[in-house]
Formats: C-alpha cells, structure tokens, sequence
C-alpha cells in the first residue's frame, strides 16, 4: 500500500490497526458477505484504514499509584477530545503531564483541529508532509478534532505504538450539558423552548445537515468519526415525535455517591434492566427489545473502535477511570489528581451520572427520550461501560476502591491547599484573566482562584491545575513556538559629497 511505505516500521499493533477493510471483511466473513462488507465499508471507513486487534492482556501492572517499577511510562498519546464529557479535566492533566515533562504536543492553529470537520495533519501546527521538511516529533494529540484514524497516523509516531484512548458520557446526561451549552449554536437547539420540547418532537426542530445540528444528536458518534446509517443522514421533517424503543438501562451512579460508594462495586448492577416512563405508565425494558445490536453497521464501529482505542474512559466513573488509565499508562496517581475543567454553574460539574433512582417522572421521561434520540450514542456508552468494568474486574475492586479513596484524598489535599475556598469559583470572582475560564453557553463556566502565601514551586504547580484549557494551550503554544524578535535595521545614513 502506497501510505504504508512512508511510514517506516510498523508495530504488531499498529499493522493490526492498519488491516484494510477488505481483510477485515474476510475476518469477519460470518457476519456478511464480502460484497455487502464493501459496500458498507468502501466509503468512510476506507478513509480511517480500519482493522481488528484483539486488546492487550487487561492484567493490571504491578504496583499501584506512584509505586509502579515494572513499566515504563507511556508518553506516545491520542487522546479524542469528546464534547460535554468531562474531557477538559482530562486535557488539563495531559496539558500538566507534557508540560512537566517537556513532551512536545501536536497543537492546532488556533484551537480546535477544523472541527466539525474530519481531522486533517495539515492542521497541526509545524507539521510538514513528505518533502516539506524535517518532520518533527509529536507526543501528544489531544485537542478538539473530529476523529480520522488515516491523518492522525500522519503525525504520531507510527513505529512506537501511539496510546489512543477517549471518554463517553450517558446521552441523556451530554444532551442536558449540550443543550446548555450549544443553545446558541446549535439551530435545532436554539428554536427549542427547552431541552424537554425539543425531546418531545425532535423532528420539528432537528433537521440534518444544519448549521451546528451536529451537536443535537449522536454528538458523541460525531466526535468518533463514525459514518451515520442512511436513515439517521435522511430523516427530515417528521412532524410525529420518534419511538421510544424502550433502550436498555443502565443503572450509573455519581462517582463516590449513592449506594455504590458504601458497598462494593457490581458491575453486574448496571446492566440490570430498569423501569421506564413512556406515555406515563411505567415499564421495564429489556435489552431484546433494541434491535441495535443486529445492526451490522454498529457491530463494525464497535469492532474497529475497540481495534483502535486502548482505553475509553466512562464519564459517570471518572475516577475509577483515572485510576485504569494511570495504571495502563505506567503513571502514578499524581500525575491523573486534577480538579474539574469547564463545568458549568448550578449543573452537574460535568461528568454527574442519570441515574435511574431519585427522579421524577418527567425526568425518567426526558432521560429515556434522550437515549432514544441519541441511540448510536447510547450504543456507545453501554458499549463501552461494559468494557469498563471488564477492565474493573481484571483489575480487581478491592484495589480500585483503594486507588480511588487515595486519588479523592489527593484531590481533596490540593483542593485545600491551592484553591481560595477549596473549591471552583462563580467566573465574577476570577479576576486574573489567566485562570478565568472561557465563558460560553447559557451557564456560568467556573473556574479558579489561587491562595495567596503559596511557594514558588507549589505556585507552578497549582497554577498548572488551575489554567483552563485556552489559556494553557496559549502557554504550551508559546514554549514551543517563541515568538521571534527581529531587530530593526538600521537605515544607512546618507553622507553628503
């Protein structure tokens, strides 16, 4: 293949990545035919050269928290930005991780890599393809983008095995922060009245192909660079409010609340069905009754994702997620312990679960709507819940909870220590310009303030977990690229015969 022999030696990994559509077909021949399998995949999964792997051992590396002495610390890292899922707190500890360590990061132009539009290396900053260079080395990718498996290749190291990894968030969650948040960008949103209206009758607001509706429906399948099956790209104008398909529920809790935080964790607890409200009586889902599943285009995107993402991190579970993702990566605990980024005032800080237990009925009835409206989304998140606790498992929850409780006590340490009143901050209070946060949506976006009195070093270090996400990009922008100061020249001076 013509792009394969630029790109030097290859990883087992990353051949596996790189198995063309029409092996990939073969492999999975039982599913299809090949002729259906290149008609399906000839399009947008041609251009992220799809391929099956099966994942790495989930066997936890020896030691835990900072004692780890078996590994070498991953630092070769993709990490896709999703919106409205608590990726900003991610960005930040990859923002602090690179920053400490002096890893080079491939940085947009301005802020986002051209999103919505599918990712291209040309939008990396001081990237330069064959013949236009020395071709600089990238540790990290982790800014907004919309996913494309092919061009991310072009700029990470292709013979070192790049980590991918990203983050879900329930859809009946995201959609109560997106339609928050992107109410003005969003048409669909911003002729809605309110997020309940808009979910009643989608179909009279949502029309695809809108400028911003991206951010309406399946965000997170967007974000993942997933092609859309032909009836989700042409529904236009259904005056009629969609099916409730009764999805399958899943039981999430808050991280460190409810029940879970006193009992041990079962993960066999969330995926037990739960009742549901639609046309007011109350039912009982069963995962039978999503036809999902059958879809052969989902059962492929689930597949290649899980060929391509090491780990997807689980919103509603962040801390137990950072704790798999310090141990995948072969860092201590400190390096994961942030404080949250870009939440929202009066909300749920970002990442808070819906669960199903403590709600009304027109909240049971706004959540199943949400999941039904977003179901590619939903198929995502159960999907990758499920591979969560898989990972759990193999970590072992007695373990985990340890990790967690000492992850929580850090946080809570520096919250004390670095924070004026220990805790994120109504923007009017934030008056140093470096560390107030970009304010957009109908919400106030909070952020921090530094104690006074506090040492240089623990100064850098709290203002690193204190800078949102545009300020520290701008910062990382700056060490990598000086900004180049040119004497003037000096006009020669004219002498008179």
């Amino acid at each position: 293949h013509p792009y394969l022999c630029h790109m030097g030696p290859l990883s087992p990994t990353r051949t596996m990545r790189l198995w063309g559509p029409r092996s990939l077909g073969v492999a999975l021949g039982v599913f299809m035919t090949i002729g259906f399998a290149l008609q399906l995949w000839g399009g947008p999964f041609q251009r992220r050269l799809p391929g099956l792997q099966f994942r790495q051992s989930l066997a936890p590396s020896q030691g835990s928290g900072s004692a780890v002495s078996s590994c070498l610390p991953r630092q070769r890292l993709v990490f896709l930005k999703t919106h409205k899922s608590g990726s900003s707190s991610v960005l930040n500890l990859l923002h602090r991780y690179g920053d400490r360590h002096g890893l080079r990061f491939a940085l947009p132009a301005r802020y986002q890599f051209g999103y919505p539009r599918l990712f291209q290396a040309s939008r990396v900053k001081g990237y330069h393809p064959e013949g236009g260079g020395a071709k600089p080395l990238f540790h990290i990718l982790c800014h907004h983008m919309r996913f494309n498996l092919k061009e991310v290749l072009r700029v990470m190291p292709s013979d070192s095995d790049s980590f991918f990894f990203s983050i879900v968030r329930d859809p009946a969650a995201l959609a109560r922060s997106a339609f928050s948040y992107y109410k003005s960008t969003s048409s669909a949103f911003r002729k809605a009245p309110s997020l309940a209206a808009f979910l009643a009758n989608p179909r009279a607001f949502y029309r695809p192909g809108a400028r911003g509706d991206h951010y309406a429906r399946n965000l997170l399948w967007f974000d993942f660079g997933l092609p859309f099956p032909p009836e989700v790209k042409t529904e236009r104008g259904n005056p009629h409010a969609p099916r409730d398909p009764n999805l399958p529920q899943l039981n999430v809790l808050p991280s460190g609340t409810g029940p879970r935080a006193h009992h041990p964790l079962d993960p066999k607890a969330v995926f037990h069905p739960a009742p549901t409200v639609a046309g007011g009586h109350g039912q009982t889902s069963s995962p039978a009754s999503l036809d999902l599943r059958s879809s052969s285009l989902l059962q492929w995107s689930l597949a290649w994702l899980d060929s391509v993402f090491d780990l997807v991190l689980v919103a509603e579970y962040f801390d137990e997620s950072l704790v798999l993702l310090a141990d995948a990566l072969c860092w201590g605990l400190d390096d994961v312990v942030g404080f949250m980024h870009n939440a929202q005032a009066g909300g749920e800080q970002g990442r808070g679960a819906v669960s199903n237990g403590g709600l009304t009925a027109e909240d049971r009835q706004l959540t199943a709507r949400a999941r039904a409206w977003n179901h590619l989304d939903w198929a995502l998140y159960a999907h990758f819940n499920h591979s969560l606790w898989a990972r759990i498992n193999q970590y072992g929850q007695s373990r985990l909870e340890s990790a967690v409780a000492e992850l929580r006590a850090r946080r809570e340490a520096l919250a004390k220590h670095c924070l004026e009143g220990g805790e994120a901050l109504d923007p009017k209070y934030i008056t140093d310009r470096r560390f107030r946060p970009f304010q957009f949506g109908s919400g106030k976006v909070l952020g921090y303030v530094l104690r006074n009195g506090l040492s240089a070093a623990d100064q850098e270090e709290c203002e690193r977990l204190a800078t949102p996400e545009l300020q520290y990009k701008d910062k990382l922008d700056a060490k990598q690229f000086p900004p180049t100061v040119s004497l003037p020249l000096k006009t020669p001076r004219i002498l008179s015969p």
